[in-house]
């Protein structure tokens, strides 16, 4: 009875493990989509809204979802006066806080470190061509992204619930 009732613990965890892995793959895409999202807006109220950094950086935090609200909140208080960080050290303090709460991977924490480096440090067209780089790279990641769970999904829960099954077999 006891054997039976840890083989059953043993196929339930790695089953679990299986659809949390298919989960991130399903997050990614979306997650990405919702970060271009909230670049481009953030390219407008720079160049039409003439709107200050950390305000705009507010307002893409208020109107997207999580991790990206994470980042853009977290950058937008970091450059506030309590702290007065620069927009590119406030902006890798944002990535460094919302990353290991997303499904996103290090290419795309990449992207966003290189444009935290022109952020803040010359004049709109400039930063709305830096923001506008960082968008065509974040949808080639998202292609990839969709790419990736298309392929990985359904094999990932899959592959949760026979390893769980070899596993139980392999013990008993």
């Amino acid at each position: 009875m006891l054997n039976m009732l840890g083989a059953v613990l043993i196929l339930f965890a790695s089953t679990l493990a299986g659809f949390y892995k298919a989960r991130q793959y399903a997050l990614r895409p979306r997650q990405l989509r919702e970060l271009i999202a909230a670049l481009q807006r953030l390219m407008t109220e720079i160049n039409y809204g003439l709107t200050p950094l950390p305000d705009a950086m507010n307002k893409m935090g208020a109107q997207t979802k999580e991790p990206v609200r994470t980042l853009f909140l977290h950058a937008s208080t970091q450059m506030e006066p309590p702290h007065g960080l620069t927009a590119r050290e406030s902006l890798q303090a944002g990535v460094e806080e919302a990353w290991g709460k997303s499904a996103m991977k290090s290419d795309e924490r990449e992207v966003m470190l290189q444009l935290s480096y022109s952020l803040g440090t010359s004049d709109r067209q400039d930063q709305t061509k830096h923001i506008s780089l960082a968008i065509q790279q974040l949808m080639h990641e998202e292609s990839r992204a969709q790419a990736d769970q298309v392929k990985y999904e359904r094999m990932s829960r899959s592959l949760g619930m026979l390893v769980g099954a070899l596993i139980v077999i392999l013990i008993f």
